[in-house]
């Protein structure tokens, strides 16, 4: 990203046209971040709470009483016997998307303290356990080759709202005669522009990968000889996969064994021609129950039909793997000098914050310090989150660019700059570049970033190794050592990493065994099923039931996760907290578009506006999420309905894993 400023004042963003990845494309959203960056709201002055917790009622105070009093009160807490430093416990995830100042300095800040540590699990966990189990790692095919592919299926993504550099390439691709197929439970801006849409049905992405397996294998669609070189449980995989006939699975997955025989004709038969078959799962698909099989399911396919052969050919969930990121070098974890602290899951928050001292869970929590993150509008079971923000005896420290809908929860809001006011580095998501964030202008107001926070906190606790001192700049460089070129990284702003183009054309799995491991040792050592299967969603809907609905809460295409929601230029497309609701779920509550609902379940309701769609399908309704609460009807968003439940494997949230009712609201 370039930015463009004058006297001082950043006057727009664009993507920088000298790199290969993105071409110079933003998406909607990041164009408008100096709209953000000079909001009329931001947070320029440390705040503390003068009103009652949730009231968003503060005084300004100086960045020195600030941090004396947040000192003074942890030291306290920490100060309670051997397992005091615990009560304290740090809340973040990828608010800067940053090496540097997501988790750098804060983490030595809180390895120092011996405050418990964070599972970072409420996006992709499952899923990044999943292709780990079966690829060795979050690893995959190179983004840019898929402008090569024959066939693409993008499996559980809406790529052209949050993926358009890869979008790019897919439109490539289909002028050169691809086909590409979409699948996902929604009608989405995507599924529209593909050659075909399979709506299925959500949760039961492992039943469809097993029945294209079922019809591969009957067929003889398969690779042989790279099953026999380059692959470990074929013969168990095997096995697992004829018991899936495209019936069984359409009954499940709420499509036509035709729809299921004709994917997978599609698919073996690319194979069959040499043709390279590409498919780009994202994160969607994983953030339910079985969420983590069902990616295991999806990423054997390659190897049964050669695709890896191909570097057009593969999978790609994430290209994480292949940042070697030194974290230890920037979190510093022998500052807790062999001691171990709990681990509190990020998608529990609300349990845990209402949980008292036990010896199953330890002390209770008494001090929060939130960064890059909203927990109040983004963790699930919203209400319990609330409610445990809300305690008068949890001392709460939020930094942020604006008061959002923790930080009116917060005892003190620390003023954070933003992507144009500081050093960063970054990964990707995608491709293999990694990318230099520099400061294009100086801090607005008071604002500090994340990392001189938590130094000024670190000064103040008395910490005084060596590394809290080192700058920004330092950080940088220290996050890749010698595995970057940090001078090309300030020339270009990006460096590519040594990738091979078909990364296992020959094997070379990072496995244990080295090979594609359709059966994992690993998974059946912690007591679970070894080979990929179907797991059923923990709320399954039913006709007939108080809760016949189920309900996913994808992203409005305009907003990220929670942020850019005050923006009012990306509001303003938005609208409203909208349910989009098929004719025939609308035509049976009486609801026309336009009408407010009251969309529930036991754990919760929410109102918002509804939209009679052909996005959705009968029986699946979308809650477009995720605003602020503050910004809703009745100052509740979409996870006010969903749960706590973990997927699978890795620990992860079931956001899509969710059952409800709609009726027409009695209020306006």
């Amino acid at each position: 990203m370039v930015t463009t400023v004058r006297n001082g004042i950043a006057i727009k963003v664009h993507g920088n046209a000298n790199h290969p990845a993105t071409h110079g494309a933003l998406c909607t959203k990041v164009s408008r971040y100096p709209e953000r960056t000079y909001h009329p709201e931001r947070i320029l002055q440390p705040l503390r709470r003068v009103g009652p917790k949730g009231s968003g009622q503060f005084e300004t105070v100086s960045w020195d009483v600030a941090l004396q009093d947040i000192a003074s009160r942890l030291k306290a807490i920490a100060s309670q016997g051997p397992r005091g430093p615990e009560r304290i416990l740090p809340y973040s995830y990828a608010g800067t998307m940053g090496q540097v100042q997501g988790e750098s300095m804060a983490a030595r800040f809180f390895n120092k303290l011996g405050a418990s540590q964070l599972d970072y699990t409420i996006c992709a966990s499952a899923g990044g356990e999943g292709l780990t189990q079966t690829l060795g790692g979050k690893l995959g095919m190179r983004v840019q080759f898929f402008a090569e592919s024959k066939l693409i299926v993008i499996w559980g993504s809406n790529s052209i709202g949050s993926n358009l550099h890869f979008w790019r390439h897919v439109q490539t691709a289909k002028r050169n005669g691809a086909r590409v197929i979409c699948i996902d439970p929604r009608r989405t801006e995507t599924a529209e522009k593909c050659h075909e849409h399979i709506a299925l049905l959500p949760g039961t992405d492992g039943a469809l990968a097993l029945a294209m397996m079922h019809e591969l294998i009957v067929h003889d669609w398969l690779d042989h000889d790279y099953i026999d070189r380059f692959t470990t449980g074929w013969e168990q995989l095997r096995q697992r996969a004829l018991e899936w006939s495209p019936e069984r699975a359409a009954a499940i997955c709420g499509v036509s064994p035709e729809q299921i025989c004709a994917l997978a004709r599609d698919y073996g038969m690319a194979g069959v021609r040499g043709e390279p078959a590409a498919i780009r799962m994202n994160y969607g698909l994983q953030r339910v129950h079985g969420g983590g099989n069902a990616v295991r399911a999806i990423a054997c396919l390659p190897a049964l039909t050669g695709a890896w052969r191909h570097r057009a050919g593969g999978v790609l969930l994430s290209s994480s793997g292949t940042f070697s990121v030194d974290k230890a070098a920037l979190q510093r974890p022998d500052l807790r000098a062999g001691k171990t602290a709990r681990t509190i899951n990020m998608v529990t928050i609300g349990d845990d914050l209402l949980r008292k001292s036990s010896e199953t869970f330890g002390p209770a929590i008494e001090a929060v310090l939130v960064y890059n993150s909203n927990p109040v509008a983004v963790a699930p079971e919203s209400s319990k989150v609330v409610a445990g923000f809300a305690r008068e005896d949890l001392f709460t420290v939020v930094l942020e660019h604006f008061l959002t809908d923790t930080a009116d929860y917060a005892d003190y809001v620390l003023p954070a700059t933003t992507q144009l006011e500081h050093w960063d580095i970054h990964t990707s998501y995608g491709h293999t570049d990694v990318l230099l964030n520099r400061p294009s202008i100086a801090p607005l107001g008071q604002a500090r970033p994340n990392t001189e926070i938590f130094r000024g906190l670190a000064r103040h606790m008395d910490f005084t190794d060596s590394c809290f001192a080192d700058d920004d700049l330092t950080l940088c460089q220290s996050a890749f050592g010698s595995n970057v070129d940090f001078s090309a990284l300030q020339r270009d702003g990006f460096v590519p990493l040594p990738v091979e183009d078909a990364p296992f054309a020959k094997g070379g799995f990072p496995t244990p065994s080295g090979k594609c491991e359709f059966f994992s040792a690993r998974l059946e050592q912690q007591g679970l099923d070894g080979l990929p299967g179907y797991v059923p969603n923990h709320e399954v809907p039913r006709t007939g039931t108080s809760y016949p609905l189920a309900f996913i809460s994808p992203p409005a295409r305009n907003f990220l996760n929670s942020t850019f929601v005050n923006v009012k230029s990306l509001r303003d497309i938005e609208g409203a907290p909208l349910l989009e609701i098929s004719v025939q779920d609308a035509s049976e509550r009486g609801i026309a578009s336009g009408d407010v609902v009251r969309v529930f379940n036991p754990r919760g309701s929410y109102r918002c506006t509804a939209r009679v769609s052909d996005r959705a399908r009968a029986g699946v309704v979308h809650g477009l999420g995720i605003w602020w609460r503050k910004l809703g009807l009745d100052g509740r968003n979409v996870n006010e309905l969903t749960s706590q439940n973990l997927t699978d494997m890795g620990r992860g949230p079931t956001f899509y894993d969710c059952v409800v009712q709609v009726e027409k609201s009695s209020k306006p």
